[in-house]
């Protein structure tokens, strides 16, 4: 009877260790390509957004001017950094393929130097892969003086081939405090 038991036992332990190995290679092996994909499609954590160089080739102002899209813009700032930040305009209507500039303001509100971070997402997700920023200060950290105030453009385009049923877009941002001056956020 006592053999049986270890026995059983043995099996037991033998299946448990290789759940235990299956779960570890999914985790390490499966899960990273599922969630690169994952966030490539939705536009989650940056992912499928496009830093360009220069503007699009042949962007014309009469090859772009038929069609437009709305592109609303937004801003949050974290709790830990005492900015005010935000968007110049609200929104504004772009010629698809054309370049764009949009500007934000920061003000640090704090008597001493601070450094933010910017973080963007574009909505609806299906329309992130088409919106490309040529430049952007959240492509970098950013340190404002004591009580100092800065407009920080945006330069951006739309690609042509944005899908006809995408008619608005939001690009939205949110500062963080980043006291970090190695921390270096990937520009994609």
């Amino acid at each position: 009877m006592m053999d049986k038991r270890r026995g059983d036992n043995g099996r037991l332990v033998l299946k448990l260790l290789g759940v235990a190995v299956a779960m570890f290679g999914f985790g390490v092996f499966v899960m990273p390509p599922l969630y690169t994909t994952f966030c490539e499609l939705t536009g989650l954590n940056q992912a499928g957004i496009k830093r360009a160089k220069a503007t699009p080739e042949g962007a014309s102002g009469e090859a772009t001017a038929a069609r437009t899209v709305k592109v609303r813009f937004d801003a949050n700032t974290n709790s830990a950094l005492d900015w005010d930040f935000g968007p110049l305009e609200r929104s504004l209507e772009v010629p698809v393929g054309a370049p764009a500039e949009a500007l934000y303001f920061a003000h640090n509100r704090e008597d001493a130097d601070v450094a933010g971070m910017a973080t963007f997402n574009v909505a609806p997700p299906s329309a992130a892969r088409y919106f490309v920023k040529v430049e952007c200060f959240c492509f970098s950290r950013q340190v404002l003086a004591g009580g100092e105030r800065r407009e920080m453009p945006v330069y951006f385009f739309v690609q042509p081939d944005l899908p006809e049923d995408v008619e608005e877009l939001t690009l939205s941002y949110t500062f963080f405090r980043n006291d970090d001056p190695e921390l270096a956020q990937n520009a994609r």
